[in-house]
């Protein structure tokens, strides 16, 4: 095979003076240097001392609120920064050691389960709420599983990342408390049960077990016998709360058909159980899901087996959101402010980072909307 050489000649051999123009070429793209804006600099302290007329280290005095400069002086410097737009520089402050002006949430869960989940996502909108009138940025990310959790804050707290982390999802054998302990970092578990013996831990937590029962007392004064209760992850802390209250209301009230069914949150799992609990010899009468997207998915899944909802299923949902008026029937649901949750859980965060000591807070206790998709068991069930 032979291969034929291209000759490139030189169109100039020299260069074209100031104000050349090459051929064929358009004015625009002719020399962009110099239309090209500089980006903005910032100010720094240096610039602050230049226009108050004083030392650097005493504009990093005043700025910082330490001894060291007269009243007078510290307010001349904040009114020169002020005008100056200046910004504490957030890798200075965590270099200092002074903090990052940011905190983190982990998420140890299937990723594919977020976007669909109501409930993280007004939990979020809370929390931003406070973060932001705070001017406190949030670092989030989602792992696989608690260990690597573990790991995401051990390299945030050795690099100075956040300040304090929110914890989700407490687990029944949890390590995290212990490891924020170790590592002096702040936190506040949302869902959890008050922390012992954890002094830089707060926790926002919602009473499950009352929840459930209020949930199994309602059907069972509607006549219901053969209740399932489909739940999330197991091991969960407040997946085992839920599933300990219904076998005690179960007992209680002399229900010996009432179970747990765990998945993974998703309206696949929720769907897969609900059409293999429908397909026993005794189907169950309600059935009770840890969410709202596993109960819209419940209900697409039992009305394509031929059930009819209420008529014969009564279906409810944990976390109401306007998916489950979105769907015929409306569906019966728990209902409680989550973006009010978050927003607790950020203050109390933030009172934490403030210095303040830890706390346990109590939401109110969730509320039972009865709507259409749950009625009175039909006679002979």
């Amino acid at each position: 095979m032979r291969f034929r050489v291209l000759e490139l000649k030189r169109i100039s051999a020299s260069r074209p003076g100031k104000g050349a123009r090459v051929a064929g070429t358009p004015p625009s793209a002719r020399d962009t240097s110099r239309t090209r804006r500089a980006p903005a600099r910032r100010p720094t302290m240096k610039d602050i001392a230049r226009r108050a007329g004083v030392s650097e280290s005493a504009v990093s005095f005043a700025l910082n609120d330490r001894p060291g400069v007269s009243e007078v002086t510290r307010d001349r410097v904040r009114r020169v920064a002020e005008q100056l737009g200046w910004r504490p520089s957030t890798a200075a402050r965590a270099l200092s050691g002074e903090g990052a002006a940011t905190v983190g949430l982990v998420v140890a869960r299937p990723a594919g389960t977020l976007g669909v989940d109501s409930f993280f996502l007004q939990l979020i909108s809370g929390v931003q709420e406070v973060l932001s009138e705070r001017q406190l940025g949030l670092l989030f990310q989602v792992v696989e599983d608690v260990e690597a959790e573990c790991a995401v804050y051990r390299r945030w707290w050795a690099e100075h990342r956040v300040d304090g982390v929110l914890v989700v999802d407490p687990r029944s054998d949890d390590p995290r408390p212990a490891l924020l302990d170790e590592l002096g970092l702040p936190g506040v578990v949302i869902g959890g049960v008050p922390q012992e013996g954890h002094s830089g831990l707060s926790t926002v937590w919602a009473d499950d077990a009352g929840a459930m029962a209020s949930v199994v007392g309602r059907l069972h004064a509607l006549g219901h016998q053969r209740i399932v209760h489909i739940a999330g992850l197991p091991g969960l802390a407040h997946t085992e709360r839920r599933i300990r209250s219904l076998r005690a209301e179960a007992e209680r009230l002399g229900l010996t058909e009432a179970r747990s069914v765990t998945t993974d949150y998703s309206d696949a799992e929720g769907a897969a159980v609900t059409r293999g609990v429908l397909s026993g010899d005794a189907p169950p009468t309600a059935l009770v899901y840890d969410n709202d997207v596993m109960a819209v998915a419940g209900i697409a899944a039992a009305t394509g087996l031929g059930f009819s909802v209420p008529a014969d299923v009564s279906i409810v949902a944990w976390e109401d959101s306007a998916l489950c008026r979105l769907v015929e029937p409306w569906l019966a649901a728990l209902s409680r402010d989550t973006v009010s949750f978050g927003r607790t859980a950020a203050r109390e965060l933030t009172a934490l980072l403030d210095g303040g000591p830890a706390r346990t807070v109590q939401a109110p206790l969730p509320e039972l909307i009865q709507r259409q998709s749950m009625g009175p068991v039909r006679s002979g069930d």
